[in-house]
């Protein structure tokens, strides 16, 4: 059996380690390097001289215009046939090869450091055989102070895109082989530190160091701020130190003590955030205080890097997540660069560290069998990778939970890494959601649970796994409940965000969750004829693909934020206000209020008319507080729509709501002489201009390009009754000095579901007034997308409105949403998602302005309620026929949509559709509009 088809965890490798910052020498291997791609695995070995020019840290098929194969991406399935531990005689191999000159040190050993490499790689090092690394995510060091030479040096690296080990890594995410990680070149000086681990403790105020160190001794800690300075002689004199008050780390607050372990010829630097993680019951415990996770999964991926670690880029991300009122992030499915959980120690954000193992593949497929977590000849490789997941990790504050691994079966293999990491690390939970009857971990854990099963779990264990026995059932209900993945993050959406939380609330046992999840993994590329785009499974030309599952995040490729995580900072937002003005309650974990602003604004028909600071004593975390609005905050103008905001701004806006004091006056629509400047189609009774504006419509529309979500909830029903072809027939028109009536029935080929449209415009003062009556027959279904009118009008630049905004919202999307006057150009009132969708809806209009030309009203119902609208260059059918953004040809028209009622939009791509109260079933709609030109 070949070294990349074998079951062994790798070979030659010392021991894993804490990754730690040292003065210990070290020489970087990164840079160009000689480069040659084999389409198979046993190719011989050449002379370098004539290779490609490749970059490390990179993926080869990143490079080269296609000459390194390309990107591949499936969500779940194998690339390549199910035959474990063998791949396909096709297996890429990329041979790379560079020379450095061994550096004059005064040390003791050299180590050779790959801190990742996908998939499995062999090392040689001047002609020698290193060794065998495996698992793509995780780092290995070879010794190889025996084979390098004083002057030149020569390092070979072959790597192979399959292997056993790929079994193992069925991640959903691009398949991206390479160096794409440091490769580095250690000193080891003779009296040195092998490893440390410094835990640090926080209990009632105070702060224990407990403290794992080997090397050569004597060796000294040292830790300034708190005035800690104690030397060893030995490893038996190494004990716990009992340090007095401290500042506690948490994600809110994370404070952090620089620390130093030395021995006589190197220096560890360390970051000690004093916290104690703890279960208690059911309930998930950080220094005393349960935690609620407001967390996403996020992968590492950079549009032209892959997953190559860009310092600036992971650091903008991360300030962005804090920024948004994330607090946690699950390191789906892997563990990231180290340097990704340097920044989570300083930012503040929990961490929940996931082992580099996902098996989802063998469950594709019913003929699939022999699960490697339950296969014994895995165990080595299972366990290998726990270890150095924990090992390297160890040190950092930030991870609070250990996670086994992500879509695996569970089994002896998962049972055996839960043993050990509980005996390597008494201090943190493990997790692994098919742990189901939580057998050898310690919480319970799901995803895409539904609203009904969430209350079930809560209330008496495991909604979806009735096959528990007594015992299981009992041990599963004393855990804590985490949502490890939920909120299917794919284009427009994920909906009812605000409904979640307010499942996570009502029950102690539950912890919130985890986004699905952070940003698109888009890869930047081009066209044939050099138009750029973000590309996604099958632009590649793969065989099999899952297409654009792998766009499913709230930051699209290019880092633009979606308006699904304005709507999740709002609905995590620290600061929750009450339902009465004067009230609020702080879902901080461990900080008080203190350090937040908190403001007052009242309107009056969108236009500020006041505004001050609140005076508010600080709220201590998880408490609540009342304060005082003057006089002036509270005003009722004698006219017009007033509303009252409140906010609270640390750094950020970490809440705010806003109260309606007074709705305007019923607006009484009397007719008048004339139609307002209007000119209609004398034979079809459509509008044609209003005074010098054209404009044509209205056109009934039922239709919208299907987001992900929809497509995936059944979306294809909508056009298999013909919603996106109806058919309008007018029945009649009757056109007066005074009013225009058009009756239309409204269908699609091969169905007898209509429905009576009718039209009715008549002149009001200053302008033109539109009443759309529809109608629809028996026979309905199916869920309408919409229920609204389009207009046709010539390019329009910049509009205004009064209404909600700034950004798209949705009937189960809209916690993010304000009312007030919103300013925008036409294209960016719509989101460019990765996939072309609906977008830019925006309901409970006032009135909008259209370059000054063209003002529109709406009129409210009995209730109260409006209509929205949308603005785009395209018709719903024009962007549902698009995969991509750049397949939208320009346009020199506008399409003005006037929405009654809009479907929400659920989390179906993966999770539960959209609830029945945000569903748009079929019904009788009657709205009016005003039109002044």
């Amino acid at each position: 059996m070949t070294y990349y088809e074998d079951f062994s965890p790798g070979s030659n490798r010392l021991p894993p380690r804490s990754w730690v910052r040292s003065s210990a020498p070290v020489l970087s291997l990164n840079g160009d390097w000689k480069f040659k791609l084999w389409p198979y695995a046993d190719a011989p070995i050449e002379d370098p001289s004539d290779w490609d020019i490749l970059p490390v840290p990179s993926h080869w098929v990143l490079h080269g215009d296609g000459r390194y194969g390309r990107p591949i991406y499936t969500n779940i399935k194998y690339p390549f046939p199910v035959d474990p531990p063998y791949v396909p005689d096709e297996n890429p191999t990329g041979d790379h090869f560079r020379t450095f000159t061994l550096p004059s040190w005064d040390i003791d050993r050299y180590v050779l450091r790959f801190d990742g490499v996908e998939s499995t790689y062999k090392v040689w090092l001047n002609g020698s055989e290193v060794g065998v690394g495996k698992g793509s995510r995780l780092p290995t060091e070879f010794d190889v102070t025996d084979l390098v030479v004083p002057g030149e040096n020569a390092l070979l690296v072959r790597v192979h895109q399959w292997s056993a080990a790929t079994y193992l890594e069925d991640q959903d995410q691009w398949w991206l082989p390479g160096i794409f990680r440091d490769v580095t070149l250690l000193g080891r000086p003779s009296k040195r530190i092998d490893d440390v681990w410094v835990q640090a403790e926080f209990s009632g105020g105070s702060g224990v160091i407990r403290p794992e160190v080997t090397g050569t001794f004597p060796i000294t800690l040292s830790v300034p701020d708190l005035d800690v300075s104690v030397t060893w002689q030995s490893a038996a004199e190494v004990a716990p130190l009992t340090v007095g008050a401290v500042e506690p780390w948490c994600a809110e607050s994370p404070h952090l003590y620089a620390c130093t372990v030395s021995s006589a010829d190197e220096t560890v630097h360390l970051r000690l955030g004093f916290r104690t993680v703890a279960i208690e019951g059911d309930q998930f415990l950080v220094n005393g205080r349960k935690v609620m996770f407001y967390g996403v999964n996020r992968h590492e991926t950079h549009p032209v890097l892959g997953r190559v670690f860009d310092a600036d880029y992971v650091r903008r991300d991360l300030l962005l997540m804090k920024q948004h009122n994330i607090n946690a992030i699950r390191t789906s499915h892997y563990p990231p660069d180290p340097r990704v959980l340097e920044l989570c120690d300083e930012l503040g954000l929990w961490v929940m560290l996931e082992c580099d193992l996902e098996t989802h593949g063998f469950e594709f497929d019913d003929s699939i069998v022999d699960n490697p977590s339950e296969d014994v000849r895995w165990r080595d490789q299972f366990l290998d990778r726990m270890q150095r997941t924990v090992e390297r990790d160890k040190n950092h504050p930030s991870i609070v939970i250990w996670s086994l691994g992500n879509e695996c079966a569970t089994g002896r293999n998962m049972a055996a890494m839960a043993q050990w990491t509980h005996q390597r690390d008494p201090g943190r939970p493990v997790h692994f959601e098919r742990d189901h009857a939580s057998a050898y971990t310690d919480m319970h854990s799901r995803m895409y649970a539904t609203f009904a099963e969430l209350a079930v779990i809560a209330t008496t264990g495991n909604a979806s796994e009735g096959n528990l026995r007594p015992e299981e059932a009992v041990r599963q209900r004393n855990r804590p409940f985490v949502h490890c993945e939920y909120g299917h993050a794919m284009g427009n959406g994920p909906g009812s965000l605000a409904d979640y939380q307010a499942v996570y609330e009502q029950y102690p046992r539950l912890h919130g969750g985890f986004i699905w999840e952070w940003r698109d993994h888009g890869i930047l590329t081009k066209t044939a004829d050099g138009t750029p785009f973000y590309a996604y499974g099958g632009d590649f030309g793969e065989v099999v693909h899952d297409g654009n599952f792998v766009m499913d995040g709230m930051v699209l490729p290019d880092g633009t934020p979606s308006p699904g995580l304005a709507e999740y900072a709002a609905v995590i937002a620290p600061i929750v206000f009450g339902d009465e003005p004067g009230t609020l309650r702080s879902r901080y974990h461990y900080i008080d209020t203190s350090a937040v602003r908190f403001t007052w604004t009242r309107t009056v028909d969108g236009v500020e008319v006041g505004t001050d600071e609140i005076e508010l004593n600080p709220v201590p975390p998880g408490g609540s507080g009342l304060f005082e609005l003057p006089p002036e905050a509270l005003d009722v103008a004698v006219s017009g729509e007033t509303w009252l905001t409140v906010e609270a701004v640390s750094g950020h806006v970490v809440g705010f709501r806003q109260y309606k004091l007074s709705a305007p006056e019923r607006v009484s629509l009397a007719p008048v002489g004339g139609l307002g400047g209007a000119v209609f189609d004398p034979r079809t009774g459509s509008l044609l201009r209003i005074g010098d504006v054209e404009i044509s419509g209205p056109r009934l529309e039922l239709f919208r390009a299907p987001t992900d979500n929809d497509i995936r909830a059944g979306g294809w029903l909508w056009n298999e009754r013909g919603l996106d072809r109806l058919e309008h027939r007018i029945r009649h028109v009757e056109i007066t000095d005074d009013s225009v009536q058009v009756s239309v029935r409204v269908a699609a080929a091969t169905a007898g579901r209509c429905i009576e449209v009718t039209y009715h415009w008549f002149g009001v003062a200053d302008g033109v007034a539109l009443t759309v009556d529809a109608v629809p027959s028996q026979g309905w279904d199916c869920t309408w997308p919409r229920l609204g009118v389009r207009f046709e009008l010539p390019t329009v630049d910049q509009v205004s409105w009064f209404g909600t905004g700034p950004l798209e919202s949705y009937s189960d999307s809209s916690t993010a949403a304000r009312v007030g006057r919103f300013d925008s150009s036409v294209d960016d009132l719509n989101v460019i998602y990765s996939k072309p969708q609906e977008t830019g809806h925006r309901p409970d209009l006032r009135s909008l302005d259209l370059d000054g030309r063209l003002r529109i009203d709406t009129v409210p119902d009995r209730t109260g309620h409006r209509p929205g609208f949308s603005l785009s260059r395209h018709t719903p059918q024009q962007i549902a026929a698009a995969a991509h953004p750049h397949e939208l040809s320009a346009s020199d028209r506008v399409h003005l949509f006037v929405d009654n009622a809009q479907h929400g939009l659920g989390s179906a791509a993966c999770g539960p559709d959209v609830l029945p109260q945000y569903a748009n079933y079929p019904a009788s709609h009657t709205f009016t509009l005003v039109f002044k030109a």
